[in-house]
């Protein structure tokens, strides 16, 4: 997994531990993200929106693509395809993604790098892999999120932003056992790169073997833990969480995640994604790519997007 890392955390900031007062978030539920297809035909696993965990507001989706090995011609992706109203965040930790968009936006995204996308009032874009990861086959693993955006700032401009993976804020906890990789929010005193518009946290988390994570949360944020590779507990009450599984939080002071002492043979680590915000509170109206406050507002989306308002790729120049 060659999402950046560092050798020796004792040379990173720290966060303070929660003090003996403060009180851990319990774990309400644990879901099994089903398995669905995307784009070409590739499988991700769909932590939300599914029957068991229909919203997470202010999140819309939360998909994690792979791990998978590749053969020769066999790499998929998501060809030109529209979006208005909210921001899509692809966090790539194994292999590479191309983007497109209708505002000449993108670039390679690969191993650690993040791109946050800001549909907002419209955007065409693509997602495909490199011709060499085509042409050769490989690993490639990812997660892509949906951010809302409040009624107030559906109609934003487009904007991308493409977040290296040198440029995370990466902190340690004070036992120096998990590595935290933030890639938006305000933690303490620091900062993820990633600007929103939504109040959020998101970070990715490395847990060793038997390692405790503790991490404050702000009171009116919600929390959710996704398990990327890797066994352990999370919650109050220990709860089991494996891979492939998202726990739902309640309230509380602070995340609190285990690392299991072994771990299955494929991961030296527990790897989770940590993530919760302020939920927005508005009506929600999802048609495929397009999330609006109201049907009306969804029809002129389509509208819009057939007659060719939300722009276009560029054509690769020669």
């Amino acid at each position: 997994m060659p999402a950046i890392t560092v050798e020796d955390l004792k040379t990173l900031p720290t966060w303070a531990r929660p003090g003996p007062a403060s009180q851990p978030r319990s774990a309400w539920s644990v879901v099994t993200a089903p398995t669905t297809l995307e784009g070409e035909g590739f499988q991700v696993r769909r932590a939300f929106p599914n029957q068991e965990l229909p919203s997470a507001d202010p999140f819309l989706l939360l998909d994690h693509l792979g791990a998978v090995e590749y053969a020769p011609g066999e790499a998929k992706g998501a060809p030109d395809h529209p979006h208005r109203g909210f921001e899509t965040v692809t966090y790539i930790i194994d292999g590479a993604i191309e983007h497109k968009d209708s505002t000449g936006g993108g670039g390679l995204i690969s191993d650690g790098d993040t791109q946050w996308m800001t549909a907002g009032a419209g955007i065409v874009h693509s997602e495909l892999p490199p011709e060499y990861l085509v042409r050769a086959g490989g690993l490639f693993h990812g997660v892509q999120l949906w951010v809302n955006l409040p009624r107030v700032d559906k109609w934003a401009p487009p904007r991308y932003q493409d977040l290296q993976a040198t440029g995370l804020t990466l902190l340690a906890s004070h036992d120096g056992g998990t590595l935290f990789r933030l890639i938006a929010g305000d933690f303490g005193d620091h900062r993820g790169p990633g600007r929103t518009y939504t109040p959020i946290l998101y970070a990715h988390a490395t847990i060793a073997p038997d390692a405790l994570l503790e991490v404050p949360w702000p009171a009116d944020y919600n929390s959710f833990v996704y398990v990327l590779t890797g066994e352990g507990s999370v919650g109050a009450g220990q709860r089991p969480i494996r891979e492939g599984q998202i726990a739902v939080l309640g309230g509380g002071d602070h995340v609190m995640v285990r690392a299991s002492a072994r771990q299955p043979q494929a991961t030296s680590s527990l790897e989770v994604l940590v993530l919760g915000g302020k939920p927005i509170r508005e009506p929600v109206v999802f048609y495929g790519p397009f999330v609006m406050n109201t049907r009306d507002e969804i029809i002129e989306a389509v509208e819009d997007y057939q007659a060719g308002r939300m722009g276009h790729i560029p054509a690769a120049r020669a």
